[in-house]
C-alpha cells in the first residue's frame, strides 16, 4: 500500500510538465546568457582552482567539491543504470541535453544563491529559501521551499544513496543490508556533528579522487573497446529518435528517464547545488555560478557517459517493456541497479569489477548523504533565524540517521520512487523562483564580463555596480574588505 501511494503521488510531481519545465528553462536561460556554458568553459575551469577559503565561507574548488559530492554519487552509477533500463540506451542522450542547457539553469540558480547569501554564525549560509525571500519578498514560498527541502533531503533522498550502497556491497561481498545501513550511519554522524567546515574538507579530499579513480578505470574500459565507440554513439542517439528499430517504440521513455535521471544526477535547476555555492568566498556572484556551471559537465558529459559507455559496451544491461516483459534481456534474474555497472566491470576485469563498483559507489554515495545533510541544516538555520530552537538540528539529524538506516534494507524501486518525489517538489518549486529572479543573475553575468574586458579581477559592489539590486548588504561588507585589502 506504501508503495501504491509513494507511486501514485510521484506521478503526479514527474508529469511531462516537469520534463518540459526542465528542458524549458535550459535553453531559455542558454539563449538568455548566450550559452555561457560554451563561451566561458575557459574561465571555468581558471576559477575552479582559483581563489581561497575563510573563516566565514569554503573555497571555489572546496564550495565546488560539496556541490560534485551532491551531484555525483548513486545517479552516475546505478542513475544511469535505471535509465537505459527504462528508456534504453537513447535515454543516455537525453542526459546529455539535460546536462548542457542545463549547465546554464545551473548558473542562473548558483549566482542568485551567492547574491542573496548571509553570514550566520560566522559561515556562509544560502540557498533558494534565501533568495526567495530577499529577491522576491514572498517570505511563505521561502518557508515554504525549506520545509520541502529538508523534507526531501532528509527524509526522501538518503535512502537512494543508502540503498545502492547496500545493493553494492551485499553483490560484492554478501554482507547483510543491515549490518551495511548500521555501519552507514555511525560514520555519518561522525561527519555531521562536524559542521560545514568538515564537509568541505572531507569533500575536497575524497570526491576528486574517488571521481578520478572511476573515470580512470572507465576511460581504461573504453580504450580496450575502442572501435566501438561509433556504433554505440549511432545506437544511443537512433534510439533517442526511435530510429532504432528494437527500441523505437520507447522514444518517449527515453526523453523522460534521460531527463529525470539527468536532472537527479546533475541537480541542475533542482535547487540544491546554491547551497554549496552560497558557501564559498568569491568577490562576485557570478564568479561561483560559472563553477557550478562546470560541475554539471564534470557530473553528466563525463562520469555518466564514461558508466553508459561501459555498460553499453559490455552488454550488461536489460531494457524493459513498458508493456511487460523486456525489449531486451542480456542478465536474466538481474534487476537494474548498481549491478549493471558491477557486471560491466567484472566482464573486463573477472574478480574486480564489483569489488571496485562496490567501494566507489560507497564513497560517492556516502559524500551525496553529506551533501544532503548541510542542504537540510542549512535551511533548519533558515527557518531558525535566531538559532533559538537548538532542538530543530538534533531532530534533523535523527531524521536523516533514520531515513538512511530505511533505505539501506528497503527495495530499490521505492526508495528511487521516493528520491524522485524528493527532486520533483524541489524542482517545481525552484524553477518557478529563478524564473521570476532571472533579471539579477543576468545582470551580474553582464557586469562581471565588463570588468573582466577592462582588465579586472571582478568584484560585485552594490554601490557602484548601479545594477539596483536590493537586499544585498553582505556584499557591501565584502566589497569593503577586498577594497581594505588591495590598499
Amino acid at each position: 500500500m506504501l508503495e501504491e501511494v509513494v507511486k501514485g503521488v510521484n506521478d503526479i510531481v514527474w508529469s511531462n510538465a516537469l520534463i518540459f519545465v526542465a528542458l524549458g528553462s535550459g535553453l531559455f536561460y542558454s539563449f538568455k546568457t548566450r550559452f555561457v556554458q560554451i563561451r566561458m568553459v575557459k574561465e571555468m575551469v581558471r576559477l575552479l582552482f582559483g581563489g581561497k577559503s575563510s573563516e566565514r565561507g569554503v573555497s571555489s574548488f572546496q564550495a565546488f567539491a560539496i556541490a560534485i559530492s551532491g551531484r555525483v554519487g548513486t545517479g552516475n552509477i546505478a542513475g544511469v543504470a535505471t535509465a537505459i533500463a527504462l528508456g534504453g540506451p537513447g535515454a543516455i542522450f537525453w542526459m546529455w541535453v539535460i546536462a548542457f542547457l542545463g549547465s546554464a539553469s545551473a548558473f542562473i540558480e548558483a549566482t542568485l544563491g551567492q547574491l542573496y547569501k548571509e553570514n550566520k554564525d560566522g559561515e556562509y549560509r544560502g540557498g533558494p529559501a534565501y533568495y526567495i525571500e530577499k529577491g522576491l519578498g514572498i517570505k511563505w514560498f521561502a518557508t515554504l521551499f525549506a520545509i520541502a527541502t529538508i523534507l526531501s533531503t532528509a527524509l526522501f533522498l538518503p535512502g537512494v544513496q543508502a540503498n545502492s550502497i547496500a545493493a553494492g556491497i551485499n553483490s560484492a561481498f554478501g554482507v547483510d543490508v543491515t549490518y551495511t545501513g548500521i555501519a552507514i550511519i555511525i560514520f555519518l554522524a561522525i561527519i555531521v556533528f562536524g559542521g560545514v567546515k568538515r564537509i568541505g574538507k572531507f569533500s575536497e579530499i575524497v570526491v576528486p579522487f574517488m571521481a578520478i579513480a572511476y573515470i580512470i578505470l572507465a576511460v581504461i574500459i573504453i580504450g580496450m573497446n575502442f572501435r566501438e565507440i561509433p556504433e554505440i554513439i549511432k545506437l544511443i542517439i537512433s534510439s533517442a529518435f526511435g530510429a532504432n528499430q528494437a527500441f523505437g517504440g520507447i522514444v518517449g521513455m527515453a526523453i523522460m528517464w534521460g531527463v529525470k535521471r539527468g536532472v537527479y544526477s546533475n541537480e541542475a535547476g533542482q535547487g540544491t547545488a546554491p547551497h554549496a555555492a552560497a558557501a564559498a568566498e568569491v568577490s562576485h556572484p557570478a564568479k561561483q555560478g560559472l563553477v557550478q556551471a562546470f560541475s554539471v559537465y564534470i557530473d553528466t558529459l563525463f562520469i555518466c557517459t564514461a558508466t553508459a559507455f561501459m555498460i553499453l559496451f559490455t552488454f550488461q544491461y536489460n531494457v524493459i517493456d513498458p508493456s511487460g516483459g523486456f525489449i531486451f534481456e542480456h542478465l536474466p534474474g538481474v534487476a537494474y541497479g548498481p549491478e549493471y555497472t558491477q557486471l560491466a566491470i567484472e566482464s573486463q576485469f573477472p574478480g574486480f569489477g564489483k569489488i571496485f563498483v562496490a567501494i566507489a559507489l560507497s564513497f560517492f554515495a556516502f559524500t551525496t548523504i553529506m551533501a544532503y545533510y548541510y542542504i537540510a541544516e542549512t535551511n533548519v538555520s533558515y527557518l531558525d533565524h535566531k538559532n533559538k530552537n537548538k532542538w530543530m538540528i538534533w531532530v534533523l539529524r535523527i531524521l536523516l540517521l533514520t531515513a538512511t538506516f530505511y533505505g539501506s534494507i528497503k527495495s530499490a524501486e521505492l526508495a528511487w520512487t521516493m528520491g524522485d518525489i524528493g527532486v520533483g517538489i524541489m524542482a517545481w518549486l525552484n524553477f518557478i523562483a529563478i524564473f521570476l529572479l532571472r533579471k539579477p543573475a543576468l545582470a551580474l553575468l553582464k557586469d562581471y564580463e565588463k570588468q573582466k574586458k577592462e582588465g579586472k579581477d571582478p568584484v560585485y559592489n552594490p554601490d557602484k555596480s548601479n545594477l539596483g539590486i536590493k537586499n544585498v548588504d553582505i556584499w557591501r561588507r565584502i566589497s569593503k574588505r577586498i577594497e581594505e585589502k588591495e590598499e
